[in-house]
């Protein structure tokens, strides 16, 4: 108990630090989570972006469609899948919603990992079975980050709220296996 909770104390630290780079931190509805990468551990990840999809638009106002839902479900869920499978120890991850995300409609998702390997995105392989994660991260995604860490890495991204076109500006094809 003690252990995890000076890990969750060093989390804070490492929390606030990353926070002071690209994206400043303002106040905001936040929620976060840690995950060991056992079984149940991606359906878990899911469930908690659903809640606190909903909790946004029930007690905000944010309008949550359900395109952005299975959006949002599908790259949390591609996310953990991969820190689950390569990462030895822990996952965190963050999610944000606040009033300067919320003026250019964006979900902000951050996912720590104890993995130093940086993600490459594969060649584009309609033949390939498996290994398309990445791909459909950076196609629902408008901004995608990844940096190196001291104990891993931290992978940020930014769903659309709002949009005509899911994906915002990237540059990757719109792809929607849920349907």
């Amino acid at each position: 108990m003690e252990a995890q909770q000076a890990w969750e104390r060093q989390r804070a630290r490492e929390v606030r630090q990353a926070r002071g780079g690209a994206w400043p931190r303002r106040a905001g509805l936040t929620a976060g989570a840690t995950y060991d990468g056992r079984p149940g551990t991606v359906g878990a990840a899911r469930g908690f972006v659903t809640d606190f999809l909903a909790r946004a638009q029930s007690e905000h106002g944010v309008a949550v469609t359900a395109v952005l839902l299975e959006d949002a479900r599908l790259v949390v869920s591609e996310l953990v899948t991969n820190a689950a499978k390569y990462a030895p120890g822990p996952c965190l991850l963050d999610l944000e919603l606040d009033d300067g995300v919320l003026d250019q409609g964006s979900l902000r998702v951050t996912l720590w990992d104890t993995q130093p390997a940086l993600p490459v995105p594969s060649e584009t392989d309609p033949v390939r079975i498996g290994r398309h994660g990445l791909e459909i991260v950076l196609a629902l995604c408008r901004r995608f980050e990844v940096e190196r860490q001291a104990g891993g890495k931290r992978i940020q991204v930014e769903l659309e709220l709002y949009s005509d076109s899911p994906g915002g500006d990237s540059p990757y094809p719109r792809v929607n296996p849920c349907r």
